[in-house]
């Protein structure tokens, strides 16, 4: 697929609805049989370029955000495109103050129609710069198909984007059965891993890097967490993707600092600046400008006064609500196995707001977008301190697992049907189902299936031991056997969900050719 040339937009009109012009604003005149007098030959400046694309992101029934980054000082703006009526707003203006990035959140659109924009910026005389389109779908209210991939950790480990191979090319597996919606479900970037020129594989091979200042030490300026949003944005691959598929973006550790948490000091002498509070809000600052999420969705603020609180729901429609939830602001410090004391991860308030939203949902399915996975025993790479749900250890729920089993006792008292956990994190691909049957030590719970499919550009490494507390069953692994891989290899996985007009979903785990590893389809329960 590639990118859309002089006229993108020039589409069967009997594919789309007209706008709603109450609902859009004022619509600008259309001569028929042209594209409109503000969709053709009059954005023909090019003081103002756009070299890192646009995107699409927290897009829903009726809203969505559009993203772009001008080159200077200049005033963002936004046409939509529905059949052939057009809208034009003004966006912000963008300044150095967020980096020239800017968000406009498009409020107000009808359910179930398909858009195209185009992004641009305007100098001070008026003079548009390089327009750069996008398209997207609002999701539909009465019950209809649709889909979405999900993955996560892109450019980990030090294997950036390598000319030699194609560059990030899982994206374009990704694109390539094309979905309605992408979940990146955590470390979208790695900021506390340098991209050297060269480095070397476990095969022997030289893997070669593009390579920009700011990805070349860990960051800790604000402008060196976002040189690493705008590194991964030099991939040709990951534009044309972002201006094809709206993004639900979620943040992990590597945006910051490995297994970090609110009040940790790091111990590593990379870092002048050790405070992980600092360095995470340099970093959240950066994710915030750099993804196209919705400012007004994201939930209540962290512990300690940490701004936090980068949770969300994302209406799709009839058949599908997204949860998307925040595993970093709210946690308390990691312990080492075994662990027994309540700890947080979720923290109250976004806990409640879980179980609370969940039973509100009238989607047919849940689908909680979780950055850590749930029975995976996740250490840290330098210490023997757990990182995600699991404590490591059989038995009644301990650490912060009683934080997860309040949540799913929650779900159960709720009545709330159909729950399906989504993840990446852990650099395999795996499907798991957990059942209170099986389960070691709490059984308040309803089965539930947590899929896994990561990374979409970073090392893969072999599949993780399970903590038996809520009863996991592994139907299907796959990764690296024994030492950790480059992408070199394809073992670099993603998600693939269906859902059709009667609501039965098809959960498929692929690599990066596209191939189907395994499969499954869930029919609802009432």
């Amino acid at each position: 697929m590639a990118l859309m040339a002089a006229n993108p937009l020039a589409r069967k009109v009997d594919r789309r609805t007209l706008l709603a012009g109450s609902a859009m604003g004022v619509a600008l005149p259309v001569v028929a049989g042209s594209t409109g007098p503000r969709w053709g030959a009059s954005l023909v400046g090019r003081r103002t370029r756009q070299e890192f694309g646009a995107q699409s992101g927290d897009v829903t029934t009726d809203s969505a955000v559009l993203w772009g980054r001008a080159q200077q000082p200049s005033r963002m703006r936004v046409q939509l495109r529905s059949g052939r009526r057009i809208v034009e707003r003004a966006g912000p203006v963008v300044t150095p103050t967020t980096d020239l990035t800017a968000k406009l959140e498009w409020r107000g659109l009808a359910p179930g129609r398909e858009y195209d924009a185009r992004v641009w910026f305007s100098d001070d005389d008026g003079v548009a710069g390089e327009p750069v389109d996008l398209s997207f779908a609002t999701a539909p209210i009465h019950p209809t198909a649709t889909s979405f991939v999900w993955s996560g950790d892109t450019c980990g480990q030090g294997w950036g984007i390598n000319p030699e191979l194609g560059g990030l090319v899982g994206y374009r597996a990704m694109l390539d059965v094309e979905p309605d919606l992408f979940l990146h479900c955590g470390d979208t970037i790695y900021a506390d891993m340098p991209i050297s020129e060269t480095q070397r594989e476990n095969t022997g091979h030289v893997w070669r890097n593009v390579v920009t200042p700011e990805v070349s030490k860990v960051a800790e300026s604000l402008d060196e967490f976002r040189g690493h949003y705008r590194y991964n944005l030099l991939d040709a691959h990951l534009r044309e993707f972002n201006s094809r598929v709206p993004m639900v973006a979620q943040w992990d550790d590597h945006e910051t600092a490995d297994n970090w948490w609110p009040g940790r000091i790091l111990d590593d002498d990379r870092y002048t600046e050790r405070r992980v509070d600092v360095l995470a809000a340099r970093s959240r600052q950066a994710w915030q400008e750099y993804l196209p999420v919705s400012d007004r969705m994201v939930g209540s603020s962290g512990r300690d006064g940490f701004t936090g609180g980068i949770y969300r729901k994302i209406s799709r429609g009839a058949h599908l609500d997204v949860f998307c939830l925040d595993m970093r602001s709210s946690r308390d410090p990691n312990q080492r196995p075994g662990g027994k004391q309540k700890q947080a991860l979720l923290g109250a308030d976004q806990a409640a707001w879980l179980v609370r939203e969940a039973a509100a949902s009238r989607a047919t399915w849940k689908v909680i977008s979780v950055d850590l996975p749930i029975g995976i025993v996740c250490t840290s790479h330098v210490a023997p301190e757990l990182d995600s749900v699991s404590n490591g250890a059989p038995g009644a729920p301990g650490a912060r697992e009683v934080e997860f089993a309040e949540v799913l006792s929650g779900l159960k008292r709720a009545g709330v049907r159909n729950v399906v956990l989504v993840t990446a994190d852990v650099h395999y691909a795996a499907a798991h189902h957990y059942s209170p049957e099986r389960a070691s030590g709490f059984h308040d719970f309803d089965p539930f299936w947590e899929f896994v499919a990561g990374p979409i550009a970073g090392s893969t490494f072999e599949p993780k031991e399970l903590d038996p507390t809520f009863g996991p069953e592994v139907h299907f692994t796959q990764g690296a056997a024994g030492e950790s891989e480059s992408p070199r290899t394809g073992n670099q996985y993603f998600g693939h969900v269906t859902i059709d007009t009667a609501g039965a979903m098809t959960v498929r785990l692929r690599n990066v050719r596209g191939q189907v590893l395994w499969s499954r389809t869930l029919e609802p329960e009432a």
